[in-house]
């Protein structure tokens, strides 16, 4: 049952990860909605229950994160190393206009399709298949995911520990473990993607975070989360806002899941190292990390090394980083990051001396 709770992640948080980019979201503030009062756990205990797993939309994201905006085009016109490129582009996604289509049909097929005004950019998961197309740049990057081991799928079979919790127990236990840290309230109700929805507002305890407030939209009639708010301290419009505009609950059609490169594209074949099944061995997959901290203040640390000089030659890593004391560091209204001389990298919703100061006392 908890697995259920991540089943409308991919809705709203990968359209965010690929970068759908910015534009301001109406919330149908005019449009007069009536909802029966529920408690925040009442709210959690629908998501919860949530059984969407199909559905076609459109989602749209606005930011004002306080990046420096490229101009439009300038990841397309860059040469030389891919990784300028590929940062560029991305900076480009986080602060320019764009709009999505989602598409979902259960746990292994998905796609995004990101709008751009000349161009089009598709993430696209079938099976064991991911394909990510850029119209643009003529590219297109194809990617074999590794078979689930026998260990992977009788666990995923196999009920986790907290599978007998029904989901207002979870909600509870959820609300147990944000509240030290957070209130968590139910706000006014209202229309997404015309649906009526309720809010599901959290607010830090503490006032040395980044963050003022997170709200959710939660559908009235499924569970499914509609629309995400973050709001920055001292600013009246969200930091990152992302939501439903329309939204079907349909399954969409089989082709669109399909990929055929178009003539002409630049096709690269990527395969996937099979995971390892040892459970010792999850913790060597990435580099070492600590976390420093608790709650909104928690500070994630990680050695970096001695960045490359075609990094930090580049023109980018000039535009979007600052020399601070002690290193470099990339500032947003929401997260701050410093990566240090000595080649360790904090980062933390937190003001940049809190990091320092961090760094410091390491």
């Amino acid at each position: 049952m908890t697995r259920k709770w991540l089943r409308w992640l991919p809705a709203l948080v990968v359209p965010a990860v690929i970068g759908a980019g910015i534009v301001v979201v109406p919330l149908m503030a005019n449009a007069a909605v009536s909802l029966p009062d529920k408690t925040p756990a009442e709210v959690l205990e629908m998501v919860g229950e949530s059984s969407v797993t199909a559905l076609s939309g459109t989602v749209e994201q606005s930011s004002q994160l306080g990046l420096p905006e490229l101009p439009k085009g300038m990841a397309s016109g860059i040469s030389g190393d891919a990784g300028d490129a590929s940062a560029a582009s991305l900076i480009e996604l986080l602060t320019g206009s764009h709009t999505a289509r989602v598409y979902l049909d259960g746990p292994t097929k998905a796609r995004v399709q990101v709008l751009d005004e000349l161009a089009e950019r598709d993430a696209i998961h079938n099976g064991g298949d991911v394909w990510i197309y850029d119209s643009a740049q003529q590219t297109a990057t194809h990617l074999a995911l590794p078979a689930a081991s026998a260990t992977e799928q009788e666990s995923s079979a196999a009920p986790a520990p907290g599978d007998a919790l029904t989901p207002a127990q979870v909600a509870q236990k959820l609300l147990n473990a944000v509240e030290p840290s957070t209130t968590v309230t139910v706000g006014a109700p209202v229309s997404v993607a015309g649906r009526s929805a309720y809010t599901l507002v959290l607010t830090p305890h503490s006032s040395a975070t980044l963050v003022d407030s997170v709200s959710v939209a939660v559908d009235s009639a499924t569970g499914l989360p509609l629309k995400v708010d973050v709001l920055a301290r001292g600013q009246a419009q969200p930091a990152f806002e992302i939501a439903f505009t329309e939204l079907t609950l349909a399954t969409p059609p089989a082709e669109l899941f399909t990929f055929t490169p178009p003539p002409g594209v630049t096709v690269k074949n990527v395969t996937l190292p099979t995971r390892p099944t040892n459970s010792s061995s999850e913790g060597e997959a990435g580099p070492a990390h600590t976390v420093i901290g608790s709650g909104w203040e928690s500070i994630l640390e990680m050695p970096v090394g001695a960045l490359p000089a075609s990094v930090t030659s580049s023109p980018l890593f000039g535009l979007t980083t600052q020399s601070v004391s002690g290193g470099r560091s990339v500032s947003t209204s929401l997260v701050t990051a410093l990566l240090t001389d000595d080649g360790r990298l904090f980062v933390g919703a937190v003001p940049l001396s809190q990091l320092q100061a961090a760094a410091a006392a390491q």
